[in-house]
This record gives C-alpha cells, sequence and structure tokens, in this order.
C-alpha cells in the first residue's frame, strides 16, 4: 500500500510542478511560439502516458499484491489489448513528430529580406560575419585561413571585399528584422545555442546549417556551445545583443570590413604587430585558457604577466621574459606553471609570429612583483586567511572553486571531513592527513570523476598548514551556513 501511495503521489507532484513552476525561457524571437507549441504537445502526450503508467502501476501494487492462498492467473497474450498498445502507441508518436516536421519545415524557410549573418566556430571562440553593401557574402574556404584572414575569405573574390567582421565574441542584431544564420566550424564539431531565441544547431566542419529568426525583443542573450568540443568547452561563450535598428547600422558601420583587416595587417607599425598577436591569439583560440584581463582561468592569465617571476611544479623559478614566453608557446610543458594542469598543446609559429603573440603579452603591461607565498603568511593574518593567500599564490583556486561549483579538481567547499571516494573504487576520508598527502604526491589518491592532471606541490611546513587550516575553514563555514537555513 506504501508505495502505491508514492507513486500516486509522484504523480500528482510531478503534475502540480509542471503547472504551478515558472520554468518557461523568455520569449525573444519570433519562432519561439511555435517551438513552444511542439514542446508542449510531446509535454502533455509523454505525461499522459506517465500517469497512465504510473496510475496502473499503483492500482496494480493495491490489486494484486500478496494474499494468503491467492494464485496468479496466468495470461500468454492478448492479442487485442498488443493490438490496442500499438495503435495508441503510434497515434503518440505521430502527434509528437508532425508538428515538429512543420516547426522545422518553417525554421529553414527564410523570408526574401533576411540579413546574412554567417557564425564561425573554432575551439574555443565565435566570430560573425554580415554581408557588405552589397548585401552579399563573399566566398570562403578553410585553405586562405591564416593570422590575417582568420575567417577564411577569399581574398580573390570582389563580393568579399566588403564584407564586416566581428573577430570577438559578442554580435548585435536589430529589432524586428529577420536574420538568416550560417553556421560554420574551423575544426571540431560545435553547436550554436541561445536558449530565449529557441534555436539550437550543430555545427560541422565542411558544411554550412542554417536556420533563420526574428529578434523581437532587445536585451543581450547568452551564445552557448552545447556540443562538447575539448577542454575549453565550458568557456565558449557568447553574447547576442538586440537593439534598435538605428542603434544597430551606428555599430556595425564602425566595425572593419574584410579590406580593411588586410590593409591593417599589411602595415609596417606596431598597432599592426599586436594587431596581427590578437589575429594569431583568436586563430589559436588562446583565450579560451588565457585571460587578457586578470581573471583566473585554466592557464595563467596574461595581465601583468610580462615581467614577473613565475613559480614552477617543480619548485624552481623563472622570470617571464620574451624568451620564456616563446619556449611556452612552443614547447609548453617544458617548464610547467605551478597550480596549472598540463593540459596546453604545442604550437608551430614563425619567428614573426611568436613575436607579435609576445608583443600582445607585453602590452597587457607588468603588474607590480607579487609577494611569495612565504612572504604572504608574514602579513600577520589568521590561519585560515593565511591558506587563501598561499592558495592564490600558487594558482590553487583555477581548478577547486570554494564555492561548491564543479572545477578541474574537486571543489573545496565542504570537502574536509568528507569521506571520498577514489578511482579506484576505495574510499577515504578527508582528513588532515589525506589533504597533505594529496598537495604532495596528488597521483597517489586520484578522487572519482577527476582527471589525474594536478601536479606535484613542495610548499614549506608553514604554507602546508595554512592550506589545511583554509580548507577546513570551507567547511566549517558550509556547515554553519546549513544551520542557519530553515529546515536544516
Amino acid at each position: 500500500m506504501a508505495i502505491a501511495i508514492i507513486l500516486i503521489l509522484i504523480v500528482i507532484a510531478s503534475v502540480l510542478f509542471h503547472i504551478l513552476a515558472p520554468w518557461h525561457a523568455t520569449p525573444a524571437a519570433s519562432n519561439w511560439g511555435s517551438i513552444d507549441t511542439t514542446l508542449f504537445i510531446t509535454l502533455i502526450i509523454s505525461g499522459i502516458f506517465f500517469i497512465a503508467i504510473t496510475v496502473f502501476m499503483a492500482v496494480a501494487v493495491m490489486r494484486y499484491r500478496h494474499k494468503e492462498g491467492a494464485r496468479a492467473h496466468y495470461q500468454p497474450e492478448s492479442k487485442k489489448l498488443e493490438t490496442w498498445l500499438i495503435i495508441v502507441t503510434s497515434v503518440g508518436i505521430a502527434a509528437m513528430l508532425a508538428p515538429g516536421l512543420v516547426v522545422y519545415s518553417d525554421f529553414i524557410r527564410v523570408p526574401k529580406n533576411a540579413y546574412e549573418l554567417e557564425v564561425v566556430a573554432q575551439q574555443w571562440q565565435w566570430a560573425f560575419r554580415f554581408a557588405g553593401q552589397d548585401g552579399k557574402l563573399g566566398k570562403s574556404d578553410i585553405k586562405f585561413v591564416d593570422f590575417t584572414n582568420p575567417l577564411g575569405l577569399d581574398p580573390k573574390d570582389p563580393v568579399g571585399q566588403d564584407d564586416v567582421l566581428i573577430k570577438n565574441n559578442e554580435v548585435r542584431l536589430p529589432l524586428d528584422q529577420p536574420v538568416k544564420v550560417l553556421l560554420r566550424s574551423k575544426d571540431v564539431l560545435h553547436n550554436f545555442y541561445i536558449p530565449q531565441i529557441r534555436s539550437k544547431m550543430d555545427m560541422v566542419p565542411g558544411m554550412v546549417s542554417y536556420f533563420w529568426f526574428t529578434p523581437t525583443k532587445t536585451g543581450k542573450y547568452e551564445i552557448l556551445c552545447a556540443e562538447y568540443c575539448g577542454v575549453g568547452h565550458y568557456n565558449m561563450r557568447g553574447h547576442m545583443i538586440v537593439e534598435e535598428q538605428g542603434a544597430f547600422d551606428q555599430w556595425l558601420s564602425s566595425q572593419p570590413t574584410f579590406a580593411q583587416t588586410l590593409a591593417t595587417a599589411a602595415k609596417p607599425s606596431q598597432d599592426s604587430v599586436l594587431e596581427k598577436g590578437r589575429l594569431l591569439v583568436e586563430k589559436y583560440g588562446c583565450g579560451a585558457c588565457h585571460s587578457q584581463d586578470g581573471s583566473t582561468s585554466l592557464g595563467p592569465g596574461w595581465k601583468g604577466l610580462y615581467g614577473r617571476t613565475e613559480q614552477f611544479a617543480d619548485g624552481t623559478s623563472a622570470l617571464v621574459d620574451e624568451a620564456y614566453l616563446k619556449e611556452s608557446i612552443l614547447d609548453p610543458k617544458a617548464r610547467l606553471v605551478q597550480g596549472y594542469p598540463p593540459v596546453m598543446v604545442a604550437y608551430t609559429l614563425t619567428e614573426d609570429e611568436l613575436g607579435a603573440v609576445v608583443a600582445l603579452i607585453k602590452s597587457l603591461g607588468a603588474a607590480e612583483q607579487e609577494p611569495s607565498a612565504s612572504e604572504k603568511l608574514d602579513r600577520g593574518d589568521d590561519l585560515a586567511t593565511q591558506g587563501l593567500r598561499v592558495a592564490e599564490s600558487l594558482g590553487c583556486l583555477a581548478c577547486h572553486s570554494v564555492d561548491g561549483s564543479k572545477g578541474v579538481g574537486p571543489s573545496w567547499q565542504g570537502l574536509y571531513g568528507e569521506t571520498v571516494t577514489l578511482a579506484d573504487g576505495t574510499s577515504i576520508k578527508a582528513d588532515e592527513g589525506y589533504i597533505k598527502d594529496s598537495i604532495l604526491n596528488p597521483g597517489a589518491k586520484i578522487v572519482k570523476g577527476y582527471a589525474a592532471v594536478m601536479p606535484a606541490f613542495a610548499p614549506s611546513d608553514q604554507e602546508l598548514n595554512a592550506l589545511i587550516a583554509f580548507i577546513k575553514s570551507k567547511a566549517k563555514a558550509d556547515a554553519d551556513a546549513s544551520k542557519a537555513e530553515p529546515g536544516k
């Protein structure tokens, strides 16, 4: 009886959730209504089957539960029941597929007055292209891709000379104007996805896929890659800004054309060297792992990097000069920066290209020399605060979050005192001994679900104790927060 009641409660809770929960996304495009209707039809049909099957299970549990002296009635088959099941199932599947075919047909039937916007994906960034004054996009081919031409436009095609290039992760569109989105990938499989406009489509290397929509609401919407495309996939994000026609026209006129980009790259000036560096960074997707604004990422940030002394995983250190930067690009595993996983691949660049990338990094400025982790411990802070400073100095927070969010390594929030499951199937309590071992010899006990990419560290006893105190403080803060919440 208890099982039957639980099944009925599951049905009631599921129905109430879909009726009362505000799970619908914001309507921001012309085709959102038809797509949502299709999804709603699918939800209703699958919901009817879910309710019917679950209620049947509850009735069966109550009616046919074990009773003393009762014997089961064996019925090998029922052609009538099988026929009805086939008919009902077929009708249900057809009812779910038919609206989708109608919506997809409209999804790819582009209005004649639509703007053309090309979206080009590569690991791990977006780029965009609009047609110029002639209203036509020029030809493109992967064989034309180089640092001056990252989108691979045909330099001999006159139609493409006035094409407008957007070589960053933000694009703008005019309000209430249909736009045809052409999707192209330069390397691996990607997926262009903007939840609010109900548009999501694969980007297959060697193919051009497309769809269209009309933006109906101004605002800023996030662009996501919805297909795993490598280690920087999580960071492959962009933005679509929908604005009034006048503001869009003004913005578009300020963007460079393909011809202007080629002319700028040909000028022998410092600005052109930096532009060349930016183009190379865009081409190779360096920005997915190396930030230029000082924020934490998968690799060391470039802001203030030049002229700084870096600590390496083997305990040595070196000044970040031109020679070190060039070596790190050509042979990134030669000297691994402490606190970062060895995931960067080697690149083959010419001396001019290396110089351009180095010039770009130098242009981002040299920050004041950071004190060492040991120096930071001498500030008189409490042990947990000292541990935070050590974690920042060693780059620990690039892989280990302190707020419970998923990272390259296990989060430190609530870690201390928990039982951790290891990759070999065993379990261990995260006490001081375990944490010390994991810092000094991280490959000894790999946590299940995480890659073995953490390098070994050699902190002093004082630094080690401070780190452990900080990790313990995150567990205590988590416990205190839980006690403060009602119902916990």
